[in-house]
């Protein structure tokens, strides 16, 4: 069976599993109509927008949210868009409406404030505000969960083939006693699996063995089992000393390949995948910046990146459905991933890579600290935003 074969077959399991309890529905939120400002109700007729050559006439509205219908009339001499715009993110439009002609514009549109384009982009932007409907419920329902979690489930499936691939290679490289390349692959390959973290905690044994640190085993580093990642780390760049590498480079690319079959046939569920990213988030932060330089490879750094691309992969995919049942969580995430993203980009080297984590300063050691907790605990809020939890 085809890898593609394998991550499609792995798709058709993730509806009948989002859908344990009961059939999947379609939407079924409330649909409103427009309302004008006395709140009547504008069911049998589209809400009228006129454009000018200088300005939307009105240049402010309100509806409720729901299901919105707009009537765009190009009262200008040039022909136009209209725009209905979340921030710098178009959420609706209409093309090409000819001067004198009028179009209709249906929406489905979340309580907010959005700007709508007014003619030319460089006219004054007009508001549009969308109050929430009394009594309405903005969660997904149960066929609006299966997009993003079946992207997801693609994105993880390429890691995890990058992660094999590049596994094989080091140990290659770890067999041929090549302990320069295994030392250039030895980032970029744990980087691939920094990025699923969110779900290889779905395979505890597997993810002890490849993850298990000096500190986690009673024998500490002597131990005999010790045949993960982390251990690799420390015999590559804090003892640097010949070994029979055979058993090791066997023992990991045997778990990561385990690991592959595993996910190819394990079903994803939404609620397990976002916990994965909190608990992901908040290990990330305690095994990289616990302690000044803990990681011999100097891959601190590089580590926490990709664990930050791969929450943030899941954060995006579900985002759309987020955005309409706690906007003020939307914006908090956003602005901790940018914040957390600017500090680390302050490390990089010329080439695009990290330095040591050692080099990073005290009082950013401390910010990223803090604002990944911070993180981490809005990352645990998603469920309930989605009516997971």
């Amino acid at each position: 069976m085809t890898r593609l074969r394998i991550i499609i077959a792995g798709l058709a399991t993730i509806a009948p599993v989002i859908a344990v309890g009961g059939a999947v529905d379609a939407d079924v939120r409330p649909i409103s109509s427009p309302t004008n400002a006395a709140g009547s109700s504008a069911a049998a007729a589209p809400l009228a927008m006129t454009v000018t050559g200088s300005a939307c006439e009105p240049n402010e509205l309100s509806v409720v949210s729901g299901q919105a219908t707009f009537s765009i009339h190009n009262a200008s001499s040039r022909p136009l868009e209209w725009e209905i715009l979340d921030g710098v993110m178009v959420v609706y439009e209409r093309e090409n409406i000819a001067p004198g002609l009028t179009q209709i514009l249906t929406t489905r549109l979340a309580p907010g404030d959005y700007d709508i384009t007014c003619g030319l982009l460089g006219n004054p932007k007009g508001r549009l505000h969308v109050a929430a409907l009394a009594g309405a419920d903005d969660k997904p329902s149960q066929a609006d969960l299966i997009g993003p979690l079946a992207e997801y489930r693609v994105y993880a499936s390429y890691e995890i083939d990058a992660l094999v691939d590049d596994t094989r290679r080091l140990a290659q490289a770890l067999k041929s006693s090549d302990y320069n390349s295994a030392r250039g692959l030895f980032s970029a390959t744990h980087a691939h699996y920094a990025r699923i973290a969110p779900i290889a905690v779905f395979f505890p044994d597997l993810d002890g063995a490849a993850e298990s640190s000096a500190a986690d085993r009673d024998g500490g580093r002597s131990d005999p089992a010790a045949m993960g990642f982390r251990q690799l780390e420390w015999d590559l760049f804090a003892e640097a000393q010949p070994r029979d590498w055979r058993p090791l480079a066997d023992k990991l690319v045997a778990d990561v390949v385990a690991l592959q079959a595993r996910f190819d046939g394990a079903s994803l569920t939404p609620a397990p995948t976002i916990a994965g990213a909190a608990e992901a988030m908040g290990a990330a932060v305690s095994e990289e910046f616990g302690n000044a330089g803990q990681s011999p490879a100097g891959a601190g750094l590089s580590d926490f990146q990709a664990n930050l691309e791969g929450v943030k992969k899941i954060v995006d995919l579900f985002r759309p459905l987020l955005v309409k049942t706690d906007r003020p969580l939307v914006s908090a995430l956003a602005e901790d991933f940018a914040t957390l993203e600017a500090t680390l980009a302050r490390y990089k080297n010329a080439d695009g890579a990290f330095g040591s984590s050692a080099s990073v300063s005290a009082d950013d050691r401390k910010a990223i600290q803090d604002v990944a907790k911070k993180l981490s605990g809005e990352l645990a809020l998603i469920r309930g935003a989605l009516g997971l939890s």
